[in-house]
Formats: structure tokens, sequence, C-alpha cells
């Protein structure tokens, strides 16, 4: 660059919307010199929200999405609209409220929060296999409706010397690997980035998709959703899935098809399933899936803790505060091909900003 962002004046604006997040995103951002923070209203004043996005150069924006209106999402035609936008992050490691190739095709750079709530995520989806596996929802129903009956109608198996599928072998699956291990169970993977040689380094046996479906005995969904996870998990894939196995979800709503699904376990090919992510978000209280006993169900909230959204907050924000100190390449770039240019973008819309 030919002058360094440190010493460009004025104010650098981020904008973020009016959900919840960890105080630690607005003490960091807010208390930096040459920063400005402003919170919006998702509803009731989008004329104030528009002016604010208008002259942002950062939007941190939800990665759940529904949690945020849609005209809010990062659209093509919301990127129209905010000529300064130079960066936008995302809460989590998702980025369903982003189309990071519009993001791309304007110069944007599309930031993430990779890796922060890995052991939440990983530890809620061994807690479903636990969950699924030893029926401790429902015994805690029975007991609690003072219907218990006998100990043995409530069997059910041990997580040791069974075989775990992973489906995507990132920071959470990673993470699920060393904990179904600590279970002494056999961990196979499948991921289409990884060779057999990396995927043994993060604790895994590297296994085609169609062999892990074969052989798991739990399989566990740990991949990001895009146009090549969608649908993933359909009939097929369900039908070729061991008889008897559980499926266990803390990925993202739409990679499983809820009704192949719910088919596949009201047939009894299927033994259980842990769900955390759904179409939509909640599910209406009619879902078929609510209604069987062997489904244990939960409000997207693998990575929903005190502990990860304070280290994503921390990691958003110190991120952000760090790209409009220095301009240098984000350390979660979610669309590196885009850098050379929103470099350019960057240098030239904070001197702009500082007129």
């Amino acid at each position: 660059m030919s002058q360094s962002i440190t010493t460009i004046q004025g104010q650098r604006q981020v904008v973020r919307f009016d959900y919840w997040l960890d105080p630690a995103f607005n003490r960091i951002v807010g208390e930096r010199p040459g920063i400005s923070l402003h919170t919006c209203q998702r509803e009731g004043a989008d004329d104030e929200a528009w002016a604010r996005l208008s002259q942002a150069h950062v939007y941190q924006i939800t990665a759940a999405k529904d949690e945020l209106p849609r005209r809010w999402f990062v659209t093509a035609e919301l990127l129209a609209r905010c000529p300064n936008l130079i960066a936008v992050s995302s809460s989590g490691s998702g980025c369903d409220t982003i189309d990071i190739d519009a993001c791309t095709a304007a110069g944007v750079a599309v930031m993430n929060q990779a890796g922060g709530n890995a052991d939440s995520v990983a530890e809620m989806a061994v807690g479903l296999m636990l969950s699924v596996m030893r029926r401790i929802p429902e015994s805690d129903r029975r007991m609690k409706a003072h219907g218990t009956g006998s100990r043995e109608d409530l069997m059910g198996h041990e997580l040791r010397g069974r075989t775990l599928g992973l489906v995507g072998v990132g920071h959470a699956g990673s993470r699920a690997a060393a904990l179904g291990r600590a279970f002494g169970m056999r961990v196979i993977g499948y991921d289409p980035l990884l060779n057999s040689a990396e995927m043994a380094k993060r604790g895994a046996e590297f296994v085609s998709f169609g062999e892990l479906l074969r052989t798991a005995d739990v399989v566990s969904l740990h991949c990001p959703r895009n146009a090549s996870t969608l649908g993933m998990m359909n009939a097929d894939t369900f039908a070729t899935m061991r008889r008897g196995s559980i499926f266990v979800s803390t990925a993202r709503g739409g990679i499983h098809d809820e009704q192949a699904l719910y088919a596949a376990l009201s047939s009894g090919h299927l033994a259980g399933a842990g769900l955390d992510v759904w179409d939509q978000e909640p599910p209406p209280p009619s879902h078929p899936l609510l209604t069987l006993e062997n489904v244990v169900a939960t409000f997207h909230t693998a990575g929903v803790t005190h502990d990860a959204r304070r280290r994503n907050a921390t990691l958003a924000a110190t991120q952000i505060v760090e790209l409009l100190a220095t301009g240098e390449k984000p350390e979660r770039l979610v669309n590196p091909e885009v850098w050379p240019r929103a470099r350019q973008r960057i240098e030239a819309a904070l001197l702009a900003a500082a007129d």
C-alpha cells in the first residue's frame, strides 16, 4: 500500500444489527480510537439502518439465517447500496447470510470466525450421540411423568467399540474425532479437501463418502452448507447407511433432507437421530421429526455456549480492528481470491474517509 492505514486520520465505520452479541465485541471495537461502531435496529428504523450501511466500511453480520430479516443479508443488491464496504464479518464460521460470490465480485473481503466454537460444537455432537444411544431424554421424560417401568425398557448402547463417521473434518470435525477416540470409537472421515495424510493428522481414517455411510455406526455432519453439500443426505444416502445406525448433524439445515430422514427413521432403517439444525429454525411444533421418540432435537445451540460466543465475538472484533489498523490480509478470509482487489479498495475507502 502506498500509505499505511495506521496513518490515515478519520473514523472507520463498523455497523452491526441488534441481535445478541457477546459484549466483548462492542468493547473491543467501540474502544478502539478511530473506529465508530453503530448498532442498527432490525425492525422499525430502516432509513437509519440504510444510511449507516451506506457509509460502513465493515459490516458485522450474524451467521444465523433466521436471526435477521432477509433485506439485511449481504446480497448483490445490498452491496450496490454500500459503496464504501470493504469487508463483511460473520459472527461464526458459517456464512449463510452472505453471498460470497457477490462479495468477491464487488471486491469485498468476507471474514468468519472458523474454529472459535469448534469445541462447543464437537461436545454437542458427542452429547447428541450419547443422548440417542443411551436414550437419555426418553428416560428423563419417563421419570418426570412417573412412568419409568422396567429399567430394561430403556436399555441403550455404548459408544465404545462403535465406528464414528465424520463428514467434514475441519475445526469441529477434528475435535469430534478426538472425543470419539477418547470414548474408544474407531473414527473414519470423509472430506474432499483433505488427503489421507492430513486426515490422519486430524485423527481419522481416510475413506470415501460411500464407504463411510456403509461402515459407520454413527454418521456425524461437520461440513459447511454450500452448493456441493445441499441435499447431500437424502433418501439414497440414508438408505446406504448401515441398518441400525444413527445420524447426527450440528452442521447446517438443508444438508440433510428432513422428509427423507423421517422416512428412514420411521421405517426402522435408522435407529435414531440427534439434530441441532433445521431447514426452518426453530422448526414448527408440528414437524414430523419432533414426533419421534428416537430423535433428540435441539435448537441450533451446538455453538451457543458462553465460552464460544465470547471467543467468537473477540475473534471478530480483533480481526476487524486489525484489518482497519493495518490493512493486512485477515487470518480468517473466506474468499482469498478477492484479496488483491480488496486491498486496493481498503486503501481507497479509508483514505476517502479521512477527507
